[in-house]
């Protein structure tokens, strides 16, 4: 008789390609993920953008609100909100035609502050 068997300290190993594989891309779900350079120039290159479209989509929308808002009193309410209705939509219109020029000049602004990073980033890789 073998007394490592029967005391139960044998020592068994089994292997399985499948779960290997399987323990891997569970691994990979949960641990932080690796940026190589490229990524990081590239997610660099798309966040130069995102600002200014954003600050430009809440001015479009809030313009045309405030616009809405003045052509509502100057055509509906149009006894003594006429006059005040039409500075309200110009006003609307106003701050609606400033959503490009401010995407314009919070694009540049960005461009500008990660430029130095993006061209650091390139040298490394062109090298």
């Amino acid at each position: 008789m073998d007394n490592n068997k029967e005391n139960g300290s044998a020592f068994r190993y089994t292997y399985s390609a499948k779960e290997q594989e399987e323990l891997i891309r569970i691994r990979q779900k949960y641990a932080p993920p690796e940026e190589d350079k490229m990524e990081q120039i590239r997610r660099l290159d798309r966040s130069v953008n995102e600002k200014g479209t954003v600050i430009s989509i809440v001015l479009g929308v809030l313009g045309t609100l405030i616009l809405g808002l003045g052509m509502s009193c100057a055509l509906v309410w149009q006894g003594m909100l006429f006059l005040p209705g039409i500075f309200i939509g110009l006003a609307g219109i106003g701050i609606l035609a400033s959503a490009y020029p401010v995407y314009n000049h919070v694009t540049r602004k960005e461009r500008e502050r990660i430029a130095p990073e993006i061209l650091r980033l390139t040298d490394e890789l062109m090298k």
